[in-house]
């Protein structure tokens, strides 16, 4: 109880760190909503998408990058940032400071998690109200669809913080973090469906895409946001909640077994 006490404490410290960097908050929290807005904008004057053949339906630019853009979010939230933090943190010798303090290994994971959760929710929070004031997005009155985003969201985020954890061993050097980490985030998003859909890329660049759990975040929000006629673009015209909720566990267990391999914290005992 006492660690996980630290924990929450440390979770709070991590928050008011995380929203004092700029560049942190502009790449990993603004991004989407800035993005958002952008394709918003200028594919505004474009029609709607998913339109009848006479012309009729569709659903505005701005709510089709609804879910691509929060499952950006998560990522962002999770692997980026994580990865490049903890980076950081190991470079600049923050964990050797810390090994040499009684804060337990726990206490130190609890508190990047918690501000992982508290700055992704946040960030989604302010996506939707931004959707919908600024760009009159409708959003699902759907109890079951709701239930779908929260189990989606919290296996997606869960997924994307460990694997943040596994990712910061990649960089040698905290210096060198952003340049490593931030390619790898991009690619995912342009082959994933969050900037481009998904239905027009290659078909061999979507089963790649189908290995990494961004395409099957992506495709559980679009389950959530999209009227049910978009299901006739996915792979197989299926939405696949059940492939969405597989995939995302695998990497879930696969990044656990990566972190716990990878991570080093310098106390013996720990």
């Amino acid at each position: 109880m006492n660690a996980i006490a630290l924990g929450l404490d440390r979770a709070r410290y991590e928050t008011k760190i995380y929203f004092r960097q700029g560049d942190t908050v502009f790449f990993t929290f603004l991004f989407p909503i800035v993005m958002l807005s952008i394709f918003s904008v200028a594919f505004s004057a474009a029609g709607n998408f998913g339109t009848n053949p006479d012309g009729s339906g569709g659903i505005t630019a701005a709510a089709f990058y609804v879910p691509g853009m929060i499952a950006a979010g998560i990522l962002l939230s999770g692997v980026q940032n994580l990865a490049v933090d903890i980076a950081v943190e190991r470079g600049d010798g923050t964990l050797k400071r810390l090994a040499g303090t009684p804060l337990p290994v726990l206490s130190y994971f609890i508190g990047k998690f918690g501000q992982v959760l508290i700055t992704s929710l946040a960030q989604i929070a302010l996506l939707l109200l931004i959707a919908r004031f600024a760009f009159g997005v409708q959003l699902p009155t759907d109890a079951g669809r709701w239930g779908t985003f929260v189990w989606v969201y919290l296996l997606g985020i869960t997924t994307s913080a460990v694997l943040g954890i596994a990712l910061s061993r990649i960089p040698r050097s905290g210096k060198s973090a952003t340049a490593v980490i931030i390619p790898i985030v991009l690619v995912l998003q342009f082959i994933s469906g969050v900037y481009l859909q998904f239905s027009q890329l290659p078909v061999w660049l979507q089963n790649v895409a189908s290995v990494f759990p961004l395409k099957w975040m992506a495709q559980g929000m679009r389950y959530v946001f999209l009227p049910d006629s978009f299901q006739q673009v996915e792979q197989g015209n299926e939405w696949n909640l059940g492939w969405v909720a597989i995939v995302l566990a695998v990497w879930l267990v696969g990044g656990l077994i990566a972190a716990r391999f990878t991570f080093r914290w310098i106390r013996k005992d720990s």
